[in-house]
């Protein structure tokens, strides 16, 4: 099973960037530095952002 990419929107900014939904390290936002997402067994977990779409 593959991984997808996600564009997401920052909770603390309001930045949006694409990241990958099995990010297997912690992924920072290129703006303020906040903790997008936090890698998990399989899925990452997604703690400070708000998935905008999944891309294919």
């Amino acid at each position: 099973m593959s991984g997808r990419f996600l564009k997401v929107s920052c909770r603390d900014c309001g930045n949006e960037c694409t990241i990958f939904d099995r990010a297997s390290t912690t992924v920072p936002c290129p703006i303020c530095g906040s903790t997008l997402a936090e890698p998990s067994s399989g899925m990452a977990n997604l703690t400070g952002c708000t998935v905008i779409e999944v891309l294919n």
